[in-house]
């Protein structure tokens, strides 16, 4: 049976949700009038009334109305766009940590993994998790002696279950958290139990995640995000290497989700000329012909860094996005970086942070406009093309992930010396994987039964189980080097390898258009559509990656 204040409670959240659904409809008394014959909003938001009606009054168990309405928001949130969402109080809190730079915890970022178990992902640089010894992959099975499962219910989402998951990894500064994490062998291939207790502490959060000097006084620094800080640390590592005597630089900015939209911009201010448009940003139309606020233009203030003839080469894959994308599109419309990789992620969309009063130190994280590259296109859904593509597996990514890592892990002082292959001077391993006699008694099965062309398949197959024993070669990184080590001019570099903008970015409608024009030609005239530019363009975008979680 309800208890007695349902009735108050439906009133409340009705008139909540019914309030909020305005707001995001930009549902001022002008325009719902002037939309009032196409569109009755209050008519349409009748059934979440309806439906509340019933919970109150039907379901078995009295209603957390609390519960209630974070569901009601996070569904309506979700119905929007891919990014707009609802943001609860300690999600919130550990968005304002991250973009600061800084946070309380044991400085760990987990995400759940292909087979549903919470991964460590990578471990802070110089933070309490790391100083205790805890790897990229772990497995977190308890915490603080509570299985992990138990602190999820059925119906939540991977996002849900990680914010389950670092709620109670999180705690006071100073305090302790029991970590009991399930580690695979290397050596022996059995999965190990360990125990490991953290001290909470404040960690400092870097974007600048490598800086160093390869061959050739060729700089190098990986960026993971973009927050209020990066550009400052970018500059202090490119004016040290400049004193070292850096001859041209390489941006990494693969497996970068992106961040602050100011962010972008001061980076693209170490690299282009004063004045230099970086991006620009298109909200809705407003009533009345009134500017929306969202619409803006964002432009270099300060001289660069960089000399103009100095080399620039930006690395980037299907990880690449939002504000890492602002900075590959600016360098390359305005010819200042060579793109090398795979296409970018395709997320051309900005977000706006609007707290709300109740529920209390909650807000909604809504898509207010999209922003657009230096070449009038917004690439959202779409991604931008690199100038020079090199392909890379996910299992080489992985591969290389761990050998990255395995590098400065027992010494941090390291950081800046990973392990990138031959390109940063490390020697490979042997390729070729010495076959076990299980191996060569299946493929010997596999051969007989359904002949050589499966055996083949499977002979390929079988080395990439043993692909994160190897040292690989970073190809993606070796290729940038390759590039800046052709020509001594940037200028020549730039005819050799520069394609045409109208090429490399292009909006979701645009690729639409040429794949319908290009079907209808293959249609007319009964020929198969070839070539690899054609390929490139029809290239499906992604899936979005998973947001890690860091605690």
């Amino acid at each position: 049976m309800p208890n007695r204040n349902a009735k108050f409670e439906f009133v409340a959240l009705f008139t909540f949700l019914l309030a909020l659904t305005l707001i995001l409809s930009n549902g001022f008394v002008s325009r719902i009038s002037a939309q009032a014959e196409q569109t009755d909003v209050y008519q349409e938001v009748e059934p979440i009334g309806d439906v509340v009606a019933k919970i109150l009054s039907e379901h078995v168990y009295d209603p957390d109305m609390n519960r209630l309405v974070q569901g009601a928001l996070f569904g309506l949130m979700s119905s929007l766009d891919r990014h707009s969402s609802f943001i609860p109080a300690e999600a919130l809190q550990g968005m304002r940590e991250d973009t600061k730079g800084e946070f309380e915890g044991i400085g760990v970022t987990i995400k759940i993994n292909d087979a549903g178990e919470v991964m460590v992902f990578s471990p802070v640089t110089n933070s309490p998790a790391q100083e205790a010894g805890l790897h990229p992959f772990d497995i977190i099975t308890k915490i603080d002696g509570i299985p992990v499962g138990d602190l999820w219910t059925p119906a939540m989402s991977d996002d849900e279950k990680l914010k389950a998951t670092a709620e109670k990894i999180k705690g006071q500064r100073g305090s302790f958290v029991q970590l009991s994490i399930r580690r695979k062998n290397t050596e022996t291939g059995v999965d190990e139990a360990l125990e490991f207790s953290v001290k909470r502490a404040k960690v400092p959060l870097e974007s600048v995640k490598e800086a160093r000097l390869l061959d050739d006084g060729i700089g190098y620094a990986r960026i993971s995000d973009f927050k209020d800080n990066t550009a400052s640390d970018l500059k202090k590592s490119l004016q040290e290497m400049l004193d070292q005597g850096m001859k041209a630089f390489i941006l990494d900015l693969r497996w970068n989700p992106g961040g602050l939209l100011t962010a972008s911009k001061e980076v693209s201010e170490l690299f282009l000329p004063r004045r230099s448009l970086v991006t620009y940003t298109k909200g809705r139309e407003m009533v009345e012909g009134k500017a929306n606020p969202e619409d803006m233009e964002l432009r270099t203030e300060s001289r660069p860094i960089l000399p103009m003839e100095y080399p620039i080469i930006i690395l980037v894959n299907q990880d690449t996005a939002s504000s890492s994308e602002i900075v590959t599109g600016a360098l390359q419309y305005h010819q200042r970086a060579i793109v090398v990789g795979e296409k970018t992620y395709g997320k051309g969309s900005v977000q706006t942070i609007i707290p709300l009063r109740n529920p209390e130190n909650t807000a909604l994280r809504l898509t207010t406009a999209l922003y657009y590259t230096p070449a009038d296109v917004t690439i959202d859904e779409q991604g931008i093309f690199p100038d020079v593509e090199v392909p890379f597996s996910d299992d080489e990514e992985v591969a290389l992930a761990r050998q990255m890592y395995r590098s400065y892990a027992d010494d941090p002082g390291k950081l800046n010396k990973q392990n990138h292959g031959t390109v940063s001077g490390d020697p490979l391993s042997e390729e070729v994987v010495e076959q076990t006699e299980e191996e060569k008694r299946v493929l010997a099965e596999v051969e007989r039964l359904f002949g050589a062309e499966p055996r083949e398949l499977l002979y390929r197959a079988i080395p990439k189980k043993v692909l994160h024993d190897r040292t690989i070669d970073d190809v993606q990184l070796k290729k940038a080097v390759e590039i800046i080590q052709s020509d001594a001019v940037w200028t020549r570099i730039l005819e050799k390898y520069h394609r045409d903008v109208r090429e490399t970015q292009l909006s979701a409608e645009a690729v639409a258009k040429l794949k319908k024009d290009a079907d209808s030609s293959a249609a007319s005239d009964g020929s198969h559509v070839d070539g690899a530019a054609t390929e490139e363009v029809l290239h499906e975008a992604p899936a979005e990656p998973a947001a890690p979680v860091t605690n």
